[in-house]
């Protein structure tokens, strides 16, 4: 159920009610019992916990496989460079 905010157009007075969507709204201050407004709120952020929410959560074991092998194939790639290599001029390192 989400939680509504409403301001009394009279005293200023500010409080929220937690209440069903087809709950009828509020209509006045529970302080003053004047005349109250709902109020625009940014509402709440969704929170996603476990697995299932990611693309990568669904991949089948031999994507898996081929990824972590071109992972690993890479960073060896990576290694062999800096050895060897070229300098930032572009002249072959000894």
């Amino acid at each position: 159920m989400p939680t509504y905010e409403y301001e009394c157009t009279s005293c200023g007075h500010r409080f929220e009610r937690f209440q069903s969507i087809t709950a009828s709204p509020v209509r006045r201050c529970p302080r003053c019992g004047k005349k109250v407004k709902k109020l625009l709120g940014a509402g709440a952020g969704l929170i996603f916990k476990g697995s299932g929410f990611y693309a990568t959560d669904y991949r089948s074991e031999s994507y898996k496989k081929a990824a972590k092998a071109d992972t690993e194939g890479h960073s060896d790639k990576t290694r062999d460079e800096g050895a060897g290599g070229t300098t930032s001029d572009g002249k072959e390192k000894n």
